[in-house]
């Protein structure tokens, strides 16, 4: 601190003078003059003193903000230049199936230069959800700052917090802010609980939509309201040029073929009686839509069946050239990039109906559910088979089914890795027969197949599921040895009922093998040298396929089996079943769990 030099000389006196004793006998005269010529100049040597303190402070802020922007500099997301950013702000607030009202407003508290960024992009703004009051408030913003951004628009308001009448009111108030804008639709999404509101809402669209991709309608009340029959009167006034994904649930839309055209993704669901589409404007629509990529039928009511319908197959036999005889010439739709179907409660006539009428060669998956008996279905998937189908998975749940006929198909379906049988009565053993070790002159049915699922199946016994998973083993898989463990004791009446006890393997929290002491389980020597026979057999086959060309392969490796709901599987057979598959899921280890807890 730098002192004035009067107020310095007067108080320390130069070097080599002597010092001179304060003179005590000074008045109260010269107290008061020395103190009267000393006050202002301390108070001006403070204000200077405070004068450059404040402008040093305002320099060291200065330094310390280009400072902190110098290393603020050195991080690399500072480097980016400002449309990389704007992207990874896109990917991060837009690419989830569900918009996160807080992300954007949280990159927008980083620092000025994201909120600049995030402002100058109109796409972060482009995706609006009305689901309450206050997101219609929001989404006039949005609406605003996506300027002239495709926009995403979903309409869910939740029929627990507001009654129908507030919740038509505010379908109106979101569809009349958003009427103007509809030239710049790309998905549209509507989720109400009756039909009244789905109509006040869709005749706000009367205006053409040259950009929108994706049309969603889904009534939750489908048994309520049925005064409203008839359809709104032209639907974006049938121009929808880019359409390429339908799906409407329980909404009678009148099946304009000028806008169900060109689709890639056609779903229908929850149509009941008079409401339902007949089988011909669903061809109608099919037919229109040479570039179908996946097809789907859900909870729909049958048709009447029409006079002198013949659909199964009398002659009993599903060989090529019956099927080739037996169908008529008919004009058949061909959908070559058809590759996911589904058949869902949709009526096993109209079901019968649409696909004898289909030509798919490029099918992957297929599914058949609640459809009575599928058997007559299984002739259209055979026929398609003769020139192309490669079907990766098929799954059916709560239908009867021929088996010998699903086993005729399952030899022709190469290709499949994913069989999945649900609640099916008709699967027995000899399903898990037919799919383990063929004979010599045979080839192996479904040699693909690597996940199977049997989930209520209770007709199928322990023996023919552990050949069928031996038989699919890798000559040199590295299991447990192969003891054959039963854990089925065999009869000891029988003349070669020797049991050999063996003991029972459990695997470690580190998954290794282990034995316990005492022996549980047991294997007759019949059984063994059985299995043991079969298993040497297999060998032989793959060494006869491999020099013989590639007429029998060896078939993969089951990876994955569900077993839930099958009661008479046990513990011990689930356990073993691990040892030679990686994802094992059954209903055992759950209930005893259960119990144990109690």
């Amino acid at each position: 601190m730098k002192v004035p030099p009067e107020v310095y000389n007067a108080y320390h006196p130069p070097q080599g003078a002597p010092a001179r004793p304060p003179d005590r006998r000074r008045g109260k005269d010269g107290l008061n003059e020395l103190g009267s010529e000393s006050i202002p100049h301390l108070r001006e040597a403070i204000q200077s003193l405070e004068d450059k303190m404040a402008t040093l402070m305002s320099a060291r802020d200065m330094l310390e903000s280009k400072l902190e922007q110098a290393v603020r500099l050195q991080s690399p997301i500072q480097r980016l230049p400002s449309e990389l950013l704007a992207a990874i702000f896109v990917v991060g607030a837009l690419d989830t199936a569900e918009e996160d009202p807080l992300s954007v407003s949280a990159l927008m508290l980083v620092c000025k230069h994201w909120t600049d960024v995030a402002l100058d992009t109109p796409i972060l703004w482009s995706r609006l959800v009305f689901r309450s009051q206050a997101s219609i408030e929001r989404a006039k913003l949005k609406l605003a700052r996506s300027k002239s951004a495709p926009l995403d628009i979903s309409i869910d308001f939740n029929p627990r917090l507001e009654t129908a009448g507030q919740m038509t009111q505010n379908i109106v108030h979101a569809m009349d802010i958003l009427r103007p804008s509809i030239y710049r639709w790309r998905s549209f999404s509507v989720v109400v609980s009756n039909r009244p509101q789905a109509h006040a809402a869709l005749q706000r669209c009367r205006e053409p939509a040259p950009l929108l991709q994706a049309f969603s309608i889904q009534v939750s009340n489908s048994m309520q309201d049925d005064h409203y029959s008839s359809p709104p009167l032209s639907i974006f006034d049938g121009q929808t040029p880019r359409l390429r994904s339908a799906s409407f649930t329980s909404f009678h839309l009148g099946w304009d073929s000028r806008l169900l055209t060109g689709l890639r993704v056609l779903k229908l669901s929850g149509y009941w009686e008079s409401f339902s589409p007949s089988n011909a404007q669903i061809l109608d629509i099919l037919r229109a839509c040479s570039k179908l990529e996946e097809f789907s039928l859900r909870n729909m009511s049958d048709v009447e069946p029409e006079p002198g319908c013949a659909w199964e197959d009398h002659t009993g036999e599903y060989a090529d050239d019956v099927f080739a005889a037996s169908q008529p010439q008919r004009s058949m739709i061909h959908l070559p990039r058809l590759s996911k179907m589904s058949f869902y409660y949709s009526g096993i006539l109209r079901t019968h109906a649409i696909l004898s009428q289909l030509t798919f060669p490029a099918l992957e998956k297929l599914e058949l559910a609640y459809l009575d008996d599928v058997t007559p279905l299984l002739k259209y998937l055979t026929r398609q088979s003769l020139t192309s189908l490669p079907l990766r998975n098929l799954r059916i749940e709560a239908s009867f089914f021929n088996e010998l006929k699903l086993m005729i198909f399952l030899r022709r379906a190469t290709a499949l890795t994913t069989l999945e049988l649900v609640d099916a009565d008709d699967v027995s053993s000899n399903l898990l027969k037919g799919l383990s070790a063929p004979a010599s002159a045979q080839t192996w049915i479904c040699p693909k197949l690597e996940k199977l699922e049997l989930a209520g199946c209770c007709a199928l016994d322990w023996e023919s599921l552990r050949t069928f998973v031996e038989s699919r083993l890798p000559p040199q898989s590295r299991a447990f040895p192969r003891q054959h463990v039963s854990p089925c004791p065999s009869s000891p009446s029988s003349p070669s009922s020797a049991s050999v006890p063996l003991p029972p393997v459990t695997i470690s929290a580190s998954g290794s093998l282990q034995f316990a002491s005492q022996p549980l389980l047991t294997v007759s020597a019949s059984s063994q040298a059985q299995l043991s026979s079969s298993r040497t057999a297999a060998v032989a086959l793959r060494g006869a396929s491999s020099s013989a060309g590639a007429s029998h392969r060896w078939p993969k490796r089951l990876k994955n089996i569900d077993l839930s709901r099958c009661h008479q599987i046990t513990k011990e057979m689930v356990q073993w079943l691990r040892v030679y598959i990686p994802e094992v899921k059954s209903d055992v280890t759950k209930a005893e769990s259960m119990w144990a807890e109690r």
